[in-house]
């Protein structure tokens, strides 16, 4: 029995993906409804796609990232609302700013224990931030939350509190914390999916194989073949998108690790983390 798809699915497709309407209804019917397996399928096809994340509930909102004063920790959260109206009100503003430097002061291991840190006497985060749905009017949730340990730990909030970033260094000093700032820009404009090859989920490195694969084989390429050049591409997507093999934003066509290397020979990235709205 074949599936019947709905037009709002098939929107929801191309709102995903940017790939056509005839293009997504196809996808759809062959992936028996799914979108991952569909966006998976136009992926398949050769279709460059502007994927967004379908999990997202809150387009707008505030993203702060904080650092301690020794710069060994960091933290970043997203106080998500409905409107961009809430969203640059100073109020709000003050209010993700207030859950921060809670989470900073605190340094819950995960987002279920930072709402159930208390805000005050009375109330805990989780509280509070049910209490502001009350007195706004519209959604309101924290929505996420990161933190990280190194020897230096830089932060990043993009314009308007769009997004924010921290990155974790194995080295300290006032060098590292300038090159930081610069580290900490490449990822909320690259937005790497991983610190370098083998931080990437094996899983991925599976799928975009299995994608490159498919596509040499549509290309005509003889079947001993496939691997090798699947191979070549899956090379190429860890340039594009780990940290250290990214081509360094701010010029002199270097990746990153290499710029680093210019500060210190034994300078690299431990771990970051990224949160931007929508």
């Amino acid at each position: 029995m074949e599936v019947k798809i709905s037009a709002k699915e098939v929107k929801k497709l191309r709102d995903m993906t940017g790939a056509g309407m005839m293009d997504c209804k196809k996808a759809l019917k062959e992936a028996d409804g799914n979108i991952e397996a569909a966006i998976e399928y136009l992926r398949k096809k050769g279709q460059k796609l502007s994927l967004k994340r379908a999990d997202r509930e809150a387009k707008e909102g505030v993203v702060v990232a904080l650092v301690s004063d020794d710069n060994k920790k960091g933290i970043v959260v997203r106080l998500s609302c409905e409107t961009d109206f809430v969203a640059k009100n100073e109020d709000f503003i003050n209010l993700a700013k207030s859950l921060a430097a809670i989470a900073l002061a605190n340094f819950p291991a995960s987002l279920e224990d930072l709402l159930a840190t208390s805000y005050n006497d009375d109330l805990t985060l989780a509280e509070k931030v049910t209490e502001q749905v009350g007195v706004i009017g519209e959604k309101v949730e924290l929505a996420d939350y990161g933190r990280l340990e190194a020897e230096a730990v830089v932060p990043y909030i993009h314009m308007g509190y769009k997004a924010g970033v921290i990155v974790g260094f194995n080295q300290a000093g006032e060098n590292v914390l300038t090159a930081g700032k610069d580290v900490a820009m490449q990822v909320a404009a690259m937005k790497p999916i991983a610190v370098n090859k083998d931080q990437v989920d094996p899983a991925v490195v599976a799928k975009e194989l299995e994608i490159g694969k498919e596509l040499a084989r549509q290309e005509g390429k003889p079947e001993q073949m496939l691997e090798k050049i699947a191979t070549g591409r899956l090379n190429k997507f860890f340039k594009e998108n780990t940290l250290l093999n990214q081509d360094f934003v701010k010029g002199n066509k270097q990746s990153v690790q290499a710029f680093l290397h210019t500060v210190d020979g034994d300078l690299t990235v431990t771990d970051f983390k990224h949160l931007k709205l929508g």
